[in-house]
């Protein structure tokens, strides 16, 4: 072993740092790192637009593979720096920690990564070309990977304002290149709502896909939104206001429904682990409803029970963020929660003062739930005492596996017995497990939990995960990292698909959120001439198949899972270093929400209207 001295120390100066060790600066190399070199630099421009100097941002996903992000802000200082003795653009584009967010003059409030946003977007980019439009010319420089092909140049005379940030990523660094455009739709989407007034465009040259967001409302369209296709008791609830320099803004709607759907934001960001304004939030909701509950019916709430229905947004603007993390899943500051619990309790107080009937709406709704959880918490207890819920006694029907380690361990979540008998015989019994489930699930989108405990499918698939649901739900009890839904390729395995979806989405959102949720795909043929067979997953593939063998080939439809013998199920559907399974993700949780309410909610003429327009994209239907 080399010698430990000062030799084997290495400094890594300017963007090599970034090179070196890109996931500390953006989270990952796959695809939410790569996603987040375009959100950086979407940051960039909406703090202009929070500055007062920006109202337009337009993305481009261009068939090259590069993303070019255009604003019309004030363009980046071009000025040679006195101390570094180089453009500003360049100083932003290859200094770390440079930039006009420190003193506070330039930009009261910012998102981005504490000032290295466009520089390691440049550091982690095989090309960039930046565009500066300012003081009436046209800036130009180019860079290779961080480092600057040329000096920045003067080109033209301009009327415009503003940055064009073009980049390619670099391949070297990370996994994909792909990039998703749901998943930045769905950012772009967010920071529109967030900034209202403001007019964010994305474009995907290779798909014609376009989306153009623009919501004077700001955060009451946001809600309004989210509450798409649900029945609200009461109008939107919003109001902003400032304390102790920190801009608190908050808009809230209950609706009829089971499930509680609140996002929170700092500075824009989305911090999907909420933080400490989060807390406050909550605490506040809680204890302002409690108050009216007590007096009605002396009965006190839980903050699940407050929680049931409610749609909000709660933003903040803080001027020092302290997240947990570089990516900023999580806000840290401690005086954060006091003030937003002190913003929101003392609005609300007043409001549901001025406006009984409101109040009176959403406390009755809040008791229902209390009485609900009640009766959800004896099913849980009935069914515990049957054994259902007994983690150390497994379903009768669950084949369980022989590795112990949940990390190397699957589940197959079968449609019927038959195909149940199959999966058991054709599996490999060491990491493989399946549980048949007859018949459809319940749909949860209608139930409240105390239902879902009474659903005998439901509770053996929760006793079989092993990691609970509702208060008692814990990701890491789960028993296999890989859930497997494998139903029928026709209209019924579909539906049952959904409920599965439906169930995971509103029950085991966590499941989905850490990759732990995959669909089968068992093919639709099986083609034969002669001693030779190729199984085809869909028309396109049975096509170019026939075409391949010519005529006299035997076509076999698969109606179902059963049909098909076990060395068949394995061979095509089960066997690892075969098999195709699809990840189940949800790069915009927004949209997920609005289309499992759409397609399992109460609501006929939407779903309608859905089935209607989307009708002709319908492939295999099995009537």
């Amino acid at each position: 072993m080399a010698e430990y001295t000062t030799d084997s120390l290495k400094v890594l100066e300017g963007l090599s740092a970034v090179r070196k060790r890109p996931g500390m600066y953006v989270g990952s190399t796959g695809p939410s790192g790569l996603h987040h070199l375009v959100y950086e630099i979407v940051d960039n421009s909406v703090d202009e637009a929070l500055a007062g100097h920006c109202d337009r941002i337009t993305v481009i996903l261009h068939a090259d593979g590069s993303v070019s992000v255009r604003d019309n802000g004030r363009g980046i200082p071009t000025e040679v720096h006195p101390q570094f003795q180089m453009s500003g653009v360049e100083l932003v584009m290859t200094k770390l920690h440079a930039g006009g967010k420190f003193d506070k003059k330039a930009y009261k409030v910012s998102g981005g990564l504490h000032g290295v946003g466009l520089s390691v977007v440049n550091a982690l980019s095989a090309y960039v070309i930046i565009d500066i439009f300012r003081d009436g010319r046209h800036f130009r420089q180019e860079y290779r990977k961080g480092a600057p092909v040329y000096p920045l140049k003067d080109l033209e005379t301009t009327g415009e304002k503003g940055t064009l940030v073009r980049f390619t990523p670099d391949g070297e660094i990370f996994e994909t290149l792909d990039f998703n455009f749901d998943t930045l739709s769905s950012r772009l989407r967010e920071m529109a709502f967030l900034n209202k007034g403001i007019r964010i465009s994305i474009l995907d040259e290779h798909s014609g896909q376009k989306h153009d967001f623009h919501y004077e409302g700001g955060l009451l369209s946001f809600v309004q939104y989210l509450n798409t296709n649900k029945n609200p008791l009461h109008p939107v609830i919003a109001f902003e206001k400032e304390m102790s320099g920190v801009v608190v803004e908050l808009a809230l709607q209950y609706n009829d429904s089971y499930q509680e759907n609140i996002f929170s934001f700092v500075n824009n960001i989305n911090t999907v682990e909420g933080g400490t304004h989060l807390i406050g939030f909550k605490t506040a909701i809680t204890r302002v409803i409690n108050g009216y509950a007590q007096k009605k019916e002396n009965l006190k709430l839980t903050s699940d029970d407050v929680r049931e229905g409610l749609t909000a947004v709660i933003s903040v603007k803080v001027p020092e963020p302290q997240f947990e993390g570089q990516t900023k899943a999580k806000l840290g500051n401690s005086d954060v929660k006091g003030i937003v619990e002190s913003v929101v309790g003392g609005k609300l107080s007043t409001y549901f003062e001025e406006h009984p009937s409101m109040i009176r709406a959403i406390v009755d709704k809040c008791l229902t739930a209390a009485k609900a959880r009640e009766a959800a918490r004896q099913a849980r207890e009935l069914t515990r005492r049957k054994g259902a819920l007994n983690s150390h006694a497994l379903p009768g029907k669950l084949a369980d596996c022989q590795e112990e380690d949940p990390a190397k361990c699957e589940i197959y979540l079968v449609e019927g017995d038959s195909a149940g008998g199959s999966a058991k015989s054709g599996r490999d019994r060491k990491f493989q497990a399946i549980l048949p489930l007859r018949g459809k699930i319940l749909n949860v989108e209608k139930a409240r939990l105390n239902k879902v405990f009474e659903n005998n499918e439901i509770t053996t698939m929760i006793t079989a995960l092993g990691c609970g649901i509702g208060e008692e739900f814990d990701l890491s009890k789960l028993r296999y990292h890989r859930v497997i839904i494998m139903t029928d390729a026709d209209v019924d395995g579909a539906h049952i698909r959904t409920l599965l979806l439906t169930f995971f989405f509103r029950h085991m959102r966590s499941l989905i959120e850490k990759g732990h949720l995959y669909i089968a795909q068992p093919p639709l043929y099986r083609v034969k001439k002669g001693n030779h067979v190729e199984y085809c997953y869909n028309e396109k593939a049975l096509e170019q198949t026939l075409k391949q063998l010519g005529k006299d080939a035997g076509i076999q439809r698969y109606k179902g899972l059963g049909e098909m013998n076990p060395d068949q199920l394995w061979e095509t559907t089960m066997d690892p270093g075969r098999r195709s399974t699809l990840l189940v993700t949800m790069d915009d949780a927004v949209e997920a929400d609005k289309i499992f309410t759409l397609l399992m909610g109460d609501e006929v003429e939407p779903r309608k209207q859905f089935i209607e327009q989307h009708a002709h994209e319908v492939a295999n239907l099995d009537v």
